[in-house]
């Protein structure tokens, strides 16, 4: 049986240590695990990759320790964009979701899109159609209410600032949640959603949505979750650039994600960092930022749950 893997985070950069709490620091830890114990058991019971990525990414969405979901940020109106992406590695099948609003889990909209629509990529208006079409609930805005959430817009709202997730100062943490992994068959897949920036105008869209530049999964290469400043994962084409590495250089999973985030996007001026497996069950997890909230697991019996480098 191939060698089972998934790993999964909660954003690259990390609250400044000063404000992290130990009490903190244990919830975000306990949330991480759950995501991760919850993904690995489908592998465990051979469940496929696709559903494994679904799960876990579902678990992070529902806490609101994580800016995706439940734990979305507010935009300029004070309210909530959220954008989701899956992709399958074994058929290349994809599903995304951008700019919707009163979905709890975005990401299984995501996934409805690559099966149950003939399109990749739904956003705004005609995303909720679609929703709506499925019978999805719409929550109310009390759902996705947070009281930091709220403060953190409070700060900076009627300014021409954004922040990405988490700020005392602008760049320390990068809001996104995703999961990848490889199951029994050696298929993988890869899953990622976020809520964006905070106090974000005129509909942006970051880089977690987009295939190839911040969720890619393709059997002869990698599965790849990204998290980061999106505008540079975008302009760098991050998930796909690891695999095209992979492909076309023969590097390894290990040396074609630390290439693109220990170089690549750092010449370009970005920072963050990625989530990766390959149909060899190997994991990476490579970030240049302070830390990333992030968690793996596989069926060699390598475990990890870690925020700080």
């Amino acid at each position: 049986m191939n060698t089972l893997s998934i790993a999964i985070h909660g954003g690259a950069g990390t609250l400044v240590k000063g404000m992290m709490t130990p009490e903190l620091e244990a919830r975000y830890k306990n949330d991480l695990k759950l995501a991760l114990d919850k993904g690995y058991a489908i592998l465990e019971a051979g469940g496929t990759a696709i559903d494994a990525v679904e799960v876990a990414v579902k678990v992070l969405e529902d806490s609101p320790l994580f800016n995706a979901g439940k734990g979305s940020v507010f935009t300029a109106t004070e309210s909530h964009e959220m954008d989701a992406s899956i992709m399958d590695g074994n058929t290349l099948n994809a599903g995304a979701v951008s700019l919707i609003t009163g979905i709890k889990n975005p990401i299984s909209l995501a996934r409805d899109v690559m099966e149950k629509s003939e399109h990749v990529f739904l956003a705004g208006e005609g995303a909720m159609q679609f929703a709506k079409e499925l019978d999805y609930t719409i929550e109310n805005d009390t759902y996705f209410y947070d009281d930091f959430r709220h403060q953190q817009w409070l700060e900076i709202k009627d300014t021409d600032r954004f922040q990405l997730d988490h700020a005392k100062k602008k760049d320390s943490k990068f809001g996104t949640v995703g999961a990848v992994a490889c199951d029994q068959d050696g298929n993988i897949a890869a899953a990622t959603s976020t809520g964006g920036m905070t106090n974000k105008k005129w509909g942006r869209v970051g880089d977690s949505p987009m295939i190839g530049a911040g969720n890619y999964a393709n059997n002869k290469t990698c599965a790849i979750s990204c998290t980061g400043s999106g505008e540079f994962f975008i302009r760098g084409v991050v998930a796909y650039d690891v695999s095209c590495l992979m492909e076309h250089k023969n590097m390894s999973l290990k040396a074609a994600s630390e290439e693109v985030i220990h170089k690549r996007i750092l010449e370009i001026g970005g920072d963050g960092g990625l989530i990766a497996v390959d149909a060899n069950g190997n994991v990476a997890m490579p970030f240049n930022t302070e830390g990333m909230y992030r968690a793996s697991k596989t069926s060699a019996g390598v475990e990890e749950v870690s925020i700080y480098k």
